[in-house]
């Protein structure tokens, strides 16, 4: 691997949940000048098509586990350390908040071993997003004081004790990464004794123009079919805070269903 003196620098920055306008000033500063950005799957590819420069390079490299679409982390290090070595201004900019389930230790990592400058940008993360644009407070008085932030990603590992700590929380659950066990996380709250009134709220595509909400109290659950998973990022919301939402709900969603962010790339991908 070539090795200079003249180091560049990396960026770690959220671009926010999918509205290309919720990234922030400081975010967009940077996509505006770095001369590489290595970009997630579900950041808007609006983003990279109306501010990065035009001769910036662009690489993707995104994960989509549910579909097999997947770049190994090792492979997003390497260029990281390629280019940061190569002396460039590196952007790499990852879909919502940096520091929530997202591999940003391994890019730490990798950027401390080499010695290498680096700043962490925040992002509105996709609890953030989805909260805001069905109008479902995550915390409100006499609803719900705290929020936790959880996935079932690792499914097999969740003890008996923490199902039924999840079912009798007053806390709201917000379930990232989530959206194939929607049926196992229901079922399992509702044997465990959840309050039937509580609700759920299944959040499709959050912000975008192809967002999706379905909501539900688990009550119902045992008369009604939930709907299948389609879209990432899915986000599940659960808690008194989702009864909330009728009352407040002032996104018009429309009755498509397709992928904003596939399609979106796809567009940018023909234009280049």
């Amino acid at each position: 691997m070539i090795q200079i003196s003249n180091k560049g620098k990396v960026i770690l920055a959220g671009a926010g949940p999918g509205d290309p306008d919720l990234i922030s000033l400081k975010a967009l500063k940077y996509l505006k000048i770095a001369d590489v950005v290595l970009t997630d799957r579900l950041v808007s590819p609006v983003l990279i098509e109306e501010y990065a420069r035009k001769d910036a390079e662009v690489i993707y490299v995104g994960k989509q586990c549910s579909k097999g679409i997947h770049t190994p982390q090792k492979d997003i290090n390497e260029l990281i350390l390629e280019f940061a070595l190569l002396g460039k201004l590196v952007l790499r900019l990852k879909g919502g908040d940096v520091s929530l389930f997202s591999n940003v230790l391994d890019e730490l990592n990798i950027l401390i071993e080499h010695n290498i400058s680096y700043e962490i940008v925040p992002g509105i993360s996709a609890a953030f997003g989805a909260a805001a644009y069905t109008g479902i407070p995550l915390t409100a008085r006499e609803y719900s004081r705290g929020v936790r932030f959880l996935t079932l990603y690792d499914l097999k590992n969740v003890a008996e004790m923490q199902w039924k700590d999840w079912a009798t929380t007053e806390d709201t659950l917000v379930f990232y990464m989530s959206g194939q066990r929607l049926n196992v996380l229901s079922n399992q709250l509702l044997q465990k004794g959840i309050d039937k009134n509580k609700g759920i709220a299944i959040v499709q595509q959050a912000t975008t123009p192809d967002q999706k909400t379905v909501v539900f109290k688990f009550g119902e659950l045992e008369m009604q079919q939930l709907p299948e998973f389609e879209f990432v990022p899915t986000l599940l919301i659960i808690g008194n805070v989702v009864n909330l939402h009728q009352q407040f709900a002032w996104f018009k969603e429309n009755n498509r269903t397709e992928s904003y962010f596939d399609n979106h790339k796809t567009l940018l991908q023909n234009a280049i």
